[in-house]
């Protein structure tokens, strides 16, 4: 018997040089574990209409999509994912933890300082150097 597969997207929101991430609200999948904000695709949504919903849905925020950064491949016990890792832009709103436990604005570097599901996991390094690159451009004035 197969198990289910599903899409799941996560936006790269930035402050000041920090990322945002959001914890798990208690009673959800993967309970009490920090990720980046993001949640799993409806039928007939794309990708980034995912993301804008969950986004607004979690944080109260309504965010443009810019980019679709990578895709990482995961096998859970009873489901596999996609994870859909986005680079988007906050347009509205101040975010503020409404779907999820808590939120922290927090320096690349310190990421693994989080309980991080294994899908976010793999995509540490790339955010790091994702960081640094984005701080480089910022340096330069591009």
């Amino acid at each position: 018997m197969s198990k289910p597969h599903f899409h799941v997207t996560a936006g790269l929101l930035w402050k000041e040089g920090k990322v945002l991430i959001t914890k798990r609200p208690q009673g959800s999948h993967l309970a009490g574990f920090w990720e980046f904000p993001g949640g799993k695709q409806e039928p007939g949504e794309s990708l980034e209409e995912c993301l804008q919903r969950e986004i607004m849905e979690e944080l109260a925020v309504d965010v443009k999509v810019d980019e679709h950064l990578l895709q990482v491949d995961h096998d859970y016990d009873t489901k596999s994912i996609s994870l859909h890792l986005f680079q988007c832009s906050r347009m509205r709103g101040e975010p503020r933890p409404i779907g999820c436990d808590v939120m922290a604005w927090v320096d690349p570097e310190d990421l693994d300082r989080y309980k991080l599901p294994p899908p976010d996991l793999q995509v540490l390094s790339f955010i790091k150097k994702f960081s640094s690159m984005r701080s480089i451009s910022a340096s330069q004035g591009k």
